[in-house]
């Protein structure tokens, strides 16, 4: 059984959010969610009935000016939300994630995995570590890596926990949605490839980030970030002329009612428009494609608590909405 959504009414900014939706024993369609908590079916409005979230994306820049409309115009056969499922809010091509993106957070890592050698106060420690995210902002290298479509779920579905994932934890991110194919586009152009934002959160299983076996390589991000289910998206996707600042957003998870999780994205190390030119100077993105922004400060591990059965993950990023997910074991689902 999964967490159910609160009403619509104060969940996005701006007059309209799209959706993907469905009605018991009915396929999904994207739809148009007013402010009101009423459902433009757009199929129907666009006269399109094979019509997909993708679908709409790919012609975004002819399909804006019609959502606005359709949003504005009281005439448009409306129902309300209540009547539907809400689901992840689009099925990505590509899915391009970020790590070590939150200045704070990466500071904090830096002290917390102290070499036991190192006998230097925590602000010299401090100190390094900012030293280091500036070099870092300078030298315009982000740090970047892909997941898979198949991780996505829905923003009120149960999380299932693997019974191999021994140190599951939350990493609530703001996730960019391109509108507009991108390669090799500058940094002044980028947000002019972004059609909006939504709500991600990547889980991510600790104790198998490192390869055991050949420490060498490094990092194992299909193992440890792409179960099923492992990123909860949504509920909306929000225009990007609804949110007049990417940059300035607050990103807050709660745990049960506690606060893990909240920061602003001011505090990123590199920004919106730097990722999205950044990940087009090697891949050809899309639209519907996903770009996750990194996760603040905060993650399970910081706290000594990490994911168990029967947890309530509650994720809201400014004028993006609520995500609500239920953790259950896998023994248990």
């Amino acid at each position: 059984m999964s967490v159910k959504p609160e009403s619509a009414s104060a969940l996005f900014a701006g007059p309209f959010a799209l959706a993907t939706l469905s009605a018991p024993g009915l396929p999904r369609f994207p739809a148009l969610v007013t402010a009101d908590s009423q459902v433009v079916d757009l199929r129907a409005a666009l006269r399109d009935d094979a019509l997909t979230m993708r679908g709409l994306l790919d012609q975004w820049a002819v399909a804006l000016p019609l959502l606005h409309k359709l949003a504005a115009d009281p005439g448009t056969e409306r129902r309300p939300l209540a009547d539907f499922r809400v689901h992840a809010p689009i099925e990505p091509r590509q899915v391009l994630q970020s790590g070590a993106n939150y200045r704070q957070h990466v500071i904090d890592l830096h002290v917390a995995h102290r070499d036991p050698a190192d006998d230097r106060s925590e602000e010299e420690r401090r100190a390094e570590a900012a030293e280091i995210m500036d070099r870092r902002a300078a030298e315009d290298l982000p740090y970047m890596f892909i997941g898979l479509p198949s991780a996505i779920t829905g923003p009120y579905d149960d999380v299932v926990l693997p019974s191999w994932a021994e140190k599951p934890d939350w990493e609530l991110e703001l996730a960019v949605v391109i509108g507009k194919p991108a390669y090799q586009v500058p940094v002044e152009e980028a947000l002019e490839h972004v059609a909006g934002y939504t709500i991600a959160n990547d889980l991510t299983d600790r104790a198998t980030v490192f390869r055991r076996d050949m420490p060498q390589i490094g990092t194992d991000w299909l193992r440890s970030k792409n179960a099923p289910g492992f990123t909860p998206l949504g509920p909306w996707i929000v225009p990007a002329g609804s949110i007049a600042d990417p940059d300035d957003l607050r990103v807050t998870l709660r745990l049960n009612g506690e606060t893990m999780q909240d920061e602003s994205t001011k505090d990123m190390i590199f920004n919106v428009a730097r990722m999205v030119a950044y990940a087009s100077q090697t891949a050809r993105l899309l639209p519907g494609d996903l770009i996750l922004t990194g996760s603040p400060a905060g993650n399970g591990m910081h706290w000594g608590r990490l994911l168990r059965d029967g947890d309530v993950m509650e994720g809201s990023v400014t004028g993006l909405g609520v995500q609500r997910t239920r953790c259950v074991s896998e023994d248990a689902s």
